[in-house]
Order: structure tokens, then C-alpha cells, then sequence
């Protein structure tokens, strides 16, 4: 097995968030009456994509009935359709939508990461599972040696990725940076470009905060970058 494979395999048997591990299992035993036939996967959610991608992209976390259902991010739900649809759009991903883990979806030269592995009560992680999550997605980046670009869906992963790079003192300050719907930081030293997106969670792409153009552009700029 290569690095990046026993590390998913480490993620999966994670037991560090009690609130977390305990809201799974409740989840994966009641179910949505859609899915009652589904045996959800109920387990934190590993990284998904090409381990030599140049793209990384950084969500929040697994939705319960979508990524902690299907056991892959952004997959079966309806941020992963628009996700997955930009994607593909963009020749990153081989077919415009994601709904189970054997529907053939392959990605080229990009990884799809979160910020929390666990799929939280109300969408909401809380400071200190963040905090303890943050060490997989540390790990996730050191392994993808190629990266050039970093694309944030989100202000919550936005601040994850800052503080990783603070922390391991690749920018001095976390002050010089504000998160914004398309904009664009050229990092210190040679640490990737970075990009910023609203997150496709149906509040943003319901209301035309995000949209699937604005959501295309940023991907095709992680093109150009690259």
C-alpha cells in the first residue's frame, strides 16, 4: 500500500471525536427513508483523487446523508453534484456527477479533501474537532508532493488551511489574508497558489450566491495556475 492509502485506512478508524463517532452510528442505523435500503457507511471519510494530483480541494465536511452514506466526499449529495459537474467541466474529473463509490469516477490530477472527516450534527463542527482533525489533512498534504494549487470551498476551510500554514511557519500571519469568493494569494516561498470559492452547499447554490459559472471559473483558473 503507498503512503496516502494506509494514512485513508488510518482516517477511517478514527475514534478521536466521541460527539462525532456516536452521531454516525446514529445515523447510519435510523437512515432517510430515501436511502433505507442503503448500508451507510457510517465511518469518518477519507481523501478521495489522483495521488499525484496539482489540485487540491479542501471542503468542510462529510454531509450525513451524502459522503457519511456513500463513504466518498463530496458523493451523493447535492454539493457534490454541482462539485463534481464543475469538475468535470474543467478535465478534472472523467464524468459530471459522483453517487457511490463503485459509479466508475476517477480523478485527474486532483485530490478532494475536508477539513473534518465526520459528518457533524447541524453541519457544525465544533473548535476542538477541528482541532483534532486537523492533523489528517496536514498529513494529506505533506503526501501530495505535487501540488500547485489549493482550492478552498469556504471561509471555515479557508481558516483550516491558514492555520496549518501558520503553524508549520510558512506565513508569518494569518492577517494578510481574507477569504473571498474567487480570490487569488500567491503563497510564500514555493507552497501553492491559493484559491478561494464559496462552499456548494445548497443554502449558497439555492440562492445564487454560488452559481455553477462562478463555481466553473475558479476551476478553470486552478487550470491555468497549474
Amino acid at each position: 500500500m503507498t503512503r496516502l492509502a494506509v494514512l485513508n485506512q488510518q482516517i477511517t478508524e478514527c475514534t478521536r471525536c466521541p460527539r462525532l463517532v456516536a452521531y454516525l452510528a446514529q445515523v447510519a442505523q435510523v437512515k432517510r427513508r430515501a436511502y433505507r435500503d442503503w448500508e451507510y457507511w457510517g465511518r469518518p471519510v477519507p481523501g478521495f483523487g489522483d495521488p499525484k494530483a496539482r489540485l487540491l480541494i479542501i471542503g468542510l465536511a462529510p454531509a450525513a446523508h451524502g459522503g457519511n452514506r456513500t463513504g466518498r466526499v463530496f458523493t451523493g449529495d447535492r454539493s457534490g453534484d454541482f462539485l463534481y459537474r464543475a469538475l468535470y467541466q474543467a478535465g478534472f474529473a472523467s464524468q459530471p456527477e459522483s453517487v457511490s463509490r463503485m459509479d466508475g469516477q476517477t480523478l485527474n490530477d486532483a485530490y478532494i479533501s475536508a477539513a473534518v472527516r465526520c459528518a457533524p450534527p447541524d453541519n457544525k463542527p465544533t473548535p476542538e474537532e477541528f482541532r483534532r482533525c486537523r492533523p489528517w489533512l496536514e498529513q494529506e498534504i505533506q503526501l501530495l508532493r505535487n501540488l500547485r494549487v489549493v482550492v478552498v470551498l469556504g471561509r471555515l476551510a479557508f481558516d483550516v488551511y491558514l492555520t496549518i500554514l501558520k503553524e508549520q511557519g510558512v506565513i508569518r500571519s494569518r492577517s494578510a489574508y481574507s477569504f473571498g469568493h474567487g480570490r487569488v494569494y500567491q503563497m510564500e516561498g514555493n507552497q501553492p497558489v491559493l484559491l478561494c470559492s464559496y462552499h456548494p452547499s445548497q443554502q449558497n447554490t439555492s440562492t445564487g450566491r454560488l452559481t455553477a459559472q462562478m463555481l466553473l471559473d475558479v476551476m478553470q483558473t486552478a487550470r491555468r495556475r497549474i
